[in-house]
C-alpha cells in the first residue's frame, strides 16, 4: 500500500504577484539540488488522523509556523514513488529566513555506520508561479496551478 501525506500550501501576494512559500528538503542527499526538489511542506498522516489535522501539524513541524486562516482544498497529487499527497491552500505570510524544522537521522553516507541528525528542511522561501514552477517537485506542480487559477477566479 502507497503512503499518503498531507502538506499546506502558504501563499501571499506581494507587489501585485502570487507567491507561494516552498521548503527545501535537508540532508546530505538533497543538499546540492535545486531545480525539482523544493516541495509543499507535507508528512504521512498518522493512524486515525484527520489529513487536514495531519498537513496543518506538519507545516509548523517543517518550518516551525502555526498555520492558521481559511484553508482551501485542493485536488489531491500522486508523485512519482507512488505516495499520495492531499493539499490545502492557505494565505498567509511568513519570514522564511527563520525556518526551523524538526530533525531526524540518516545513515551518512549510506552504509558507513555513522548517523547524521538533518532538518527535515533546511531552507524555505516565498517564489512567484515562475520561479515555483522550476524550483518545486514536478508532480506537485498541478497544486500551485490550481491555487493560482482559484485565487483568480476568487478576485473575479
Amino acid at each position: 500500500m502507497s503512503k499518503v501525506s498531507a502538506g499546506l500550501l502558504m501563499h501571499r501576494v506581494r507587489e501585485g504577484k502570487l507567491e507561494f512559500l516552498l521548503a527545501h528538503p535537508g540532508g546530505p542527499f538533497w543538499k546540492d539540488r535545486d531545480a525539482g526538489a523544493w516541495t509543499i511542506p507535507k508528512g504521512e498522516i498518522q493512524p486515525g488522523e484527520e489529513p487536514l489535522a495531519a498537513a496543518q501539524r506538519e507545516f509548523e513541524e517543517e518550518v516551525g509556523f502555526k498555520p492558521h486562516g481559511r484553508f482551501i482544498e485542493l485536488t489531491p497529487i500522486r508523485q512519482r514513488s507512488g505516495k499520495l499527497v492531499h493539499a490545502w491552500g492557505f494565505e498567509g505570510d511568513c519570514d522564511p529566513s527563520r525556518v526551523h524544522s524538526n530533525v531526524f537521522k540518516m545513515e551518512w553516507p549510506p552504509h558507513s555506520g555513522r548517523f547524521e541528525e538533518c532538518p527535515e528542511v533546511d531552507r524555505a522561501g516565498f517564489f512567484d508561479l515562475e520561479e515555483a514552477r522550476k524550483k518545486i517537485n514536478p508532480a506537485q506542480m498541478p497544486l500551485l496551478e490550481e491555487m493560482a487559477a482559484k485565487r483568480r477566479a476568487a478576485s473575479g
